[in-house]
């Protein structure tokens, strides 16, 4: 389960306490699933630039998004304060950007969430030092567990951020997440071919203002997807328009739809006031 939850384990058991479906071929959301790269692909740049490697290129970003399956019938103040308690982490000295909230749309998910939070450090250090700080503690045994279903969190290295204004998508900015289940067995050079086809989007279509993406790194606390990205748009009308848009289900299918077992995709608008 969720690094959110890294600290507050020792509370419930004696092990750490970290926070599926197949998915039919004409289910899948065809933002991600009808492109292919803009040009070849390199493995080795994309395990330089992209995927998880200790010797990664810097400057890099650490994503960190944590999804919560609220349990059904709980008081709205109890959601509030949750959401209102997770916000109030981006006080923390180790974090460069967060917003929690409820989620916009769910487009595709074996698991009904409900909410996310999602937040970025400048290293794996900074994430660690995040998920043990007694505040966030508090806030996950007080705030989060007592009513939430389930939690699922997935981290991964992104170096095309470059700080800026990219590193915080501002109010109103539409965010869509899609996770990826790869088939068993497949090897590093399918990994950069997908990962390659998920860069190559925001080439193609417009209102996009960044995209990362990266192979996660907390492989037990991901429910087995393995790929991560998010594209931030401009606003929540940019996002709908590219979902309109007719050309975009007639184009050919991606190759990488062979290497897929299943597909999560959630929507989010990031909110004008998080605490």
């Amino acid at each position: 389960m969720t690094m959110l939850c890294l600290k507050a384990a020792s509370l419930l058991s004696a092990k750490p306490f970290y926070l599926h479906f197949p998915v039919p071929k004409h289910q899948l959301n065809p933002f991600f699933s009808s492109f292919k790269p803009k040009k070849p692909y390199s493995a080795s740049a994309s395990r330089s630039q992209i995927r998880m490697s200790s010797s990664s290129t810097p400057p890099q970003t650490i994503e960190h998004i944590v999804l919560f399956k609220v349990k059904e019938n709980t008081d709205p103040t109890q959601i509030n304060t949750m959401i209102h308690s997770l916000n109030r982490l981006i006080s923390l000295d180790s974090v460069l950007h967060l917003t929690a909230g409820a989620l916009y749309r769910t487009k595709s998910s074996p698991i009904p969430f409900t909410h996310m939070l999602h937040s970025r450090y400048s290293s794996k250090e900074n994430l660690s030092a995040y998920a043990l700080h007694p505040t966030h503690v508090q806030v996950v045994k007080e705030s989060v567990l007592p009513i939430c279903d389930d939690i699922m969190a997935v981290d991964w290295v992104t170096g095309d951020l470059n700080g800026g204004d990219s590193l915080v998508p501002p109010s109103g900015s539409a965010i869509r997440l899609t996770f990826l289940k790869l088939k068993e067995g497949l090897g590093d050079e399918v990994k950069d071919e997908i990962l390659g086809v998920i860069q190559g989007i925001k080439d193609t279509f417009g209102g996009i203002d960044h995209i990362s993406c990266g192979e996660n790194f907390s492989p037990a606390r991901a429910k087995g997807y393995s790929i991560a990205s998010l594209a931030v748009f401009r606003g929540l009308s940019e996002l709908e328009a590219v979902d309109s848009e007719k050309e975009l289900a007639n184009l050919e299918k991606a190759k990488v739809r062979d290497y897929l077992e299943s597909v999560m995709v959630l929507d989010y608008v990031v909110s004008s006031s998080r605490v």
